[in-house]
């Protein structure tokens, strides 16, 4: 493994159980580190973009949960924390009744715009049919975290060649440290010789 930091190593065999947990939290930012972590080799591909995708939309489920079994007196009460309002919620749920499939998707992949945990919860007070919310939430899924790990994937790719770069420019430093040390000494040898004879 390249770069693991040592206080990571204990973490290390419950690290998918770990990344699963994380993305239920904070999916996005997770699957970005992800990549980067995916790049350095401390995961495999598949099974890190599969914990990923069931992480993210475990997620999903229990939003849609919460908009399903009463979200409108937790909406009064908490939403103004999570900046979701009353008023936000009914015009979500009257566009979802003529735009379903589409606020789906590309609430997925777009990650809501801004307005993606209003979008959740909507679908669960619309009484969206639940499979069909994870079935849409899924396919999206599939490209947003690919998307994102890709993103991570590609700053691991960027630390590896800083890294490489660093480690030549501090070879290149060493060799010239040195060499003028050995000029330095070599030239002060020489000015003690020339004081001597002299």
């Amino acid at each position: 493994m390249i770069g693991a930091p040592s206080f990571l190593l204990w973490l290390l065999p419950y690290k998918y159980v770990l990344t699963f947990v994380l993305a239920i939290v904070e999916g996005p930012v997770i699957m970005t580190i992800s990549g980067f972590f995916l790049k350095l080799g401390h995961f495999e591909f598949w099974p890190l973009y599969l914990t990923l995708m069931a992480g993210d939309l475990a997620a999903d489920a229990i939003w849609y949960a919460v908009g399903y079994f009463g979200a409108h007196p937790l909406v009064k009460k908490y939403g103004r924390y999570f900046n979701i309002t009353e008023e936000l919620v009914l015009k979500t749920e009257a566009a979802f009744h003529k735009h379903q499939n589409k606020i789906l998707f590309l609430s997925k992949i777009t990650m809501g715009l801004g307005f993606a945990l209003v979008i959740l919860i909507t679908a669960g007070i619309a009484k969206v049919p639940f499979k069909k919310y994870l079935a849409f939430n899924a396919v999206g899924q599939f490209f947003w975290t690919g998307f994102l790990m890709f993103i991570g994937y590609s700053f691991g790719n960027l630390y590896l060649v800083i890294n490489e770069g660093l480690q030549t420019a501090s070879l290149i430093a060493f060799v010239i440290i040195v060499a003028a040390a050995f000029w330095g000494i070599s030239r002060y040898l020489k000015k003690k010789d020339l004081e001597r004879r002299l």
